[in-house]
């Protein structure tokens, strides 16, 4: 299935190396060497030279990854965090995310390069950028930092994730000494 490249975009491809520009940035990825990538009348076809395991795995992968090239240089990606805690906040002071999750400390997190964060609210982060794997790795990343408890639910959660909580101790019914 070959990645329609829309207007505007422009698509370099020189050995491996492919690179997307658009509206939003510029990406650059390197592709296995038994993936070929060609270009055709506003097209990115993705053939393969052999037909073991290995290669058919990488021809859908490389696929998807040009695929999601060309989504991120157009509209780019996004993933929202809440925070769910009482006292839990989060604030934006320069460039860095300041949060406030139950430690005795304010915890301070620099986001990597063609990421940015913004904070709505005070429990609502939002993260996005042109590149898909680094906006869901800063993602993972933030998450990691207050795992929701899956006992009273607070900590750092995806939108929309929903957190089994689990039953507490169950209480002694029976008078003691008998």
């Amino acid at each position: 299935m070959p990645v329609v490249i829309p207007a505007g975009v422009k698509v370099k491809i020189s050995g491996q190396e492919v690179t997307v520009e658009g509206s939003k940035g510029k990406l650059t990825r390197t592709f296995h060497p038994d993936i070929t990538i060609k270009q055709e009348e506003g097209k990115l076809i993705v053939t393969r030279d052999g037909d073991d395991r290995l290669q058919r795995s990488l021809h859908g992968l490389s696929r998807s990854l040009l695929a999601n090239m060309v989504d991120g240089v157009t509209r780019g990606f996004e993933k929202n965090l809440e925070l769910a805690g009482v006292g839990y906040r989060a604030q934006k002071t320069g460039n860095k995310l300041t949060l406030q999750i139950g430690y005795s400390h304010p915890v301070e997190f620099d986001p990597p390069g063609g990421i940015d964060i913004t904070v709505d609210g005070t429990n609502k982060i939002r993260i996005s950028g042109v590149d898909r794997e680094l906006v869901g790795e800063t993602a993972a990343e933030i998450r990691r930092l207050r795992v929701p408890d899956s006992y009273k639910g607070k900590g750092i959660k995806y939108a929309g994730e929903k957190i089994r909580l689990k039953p507490g101790k169950a209480g002694r019914t029976a008078a003691k000494g008998k």
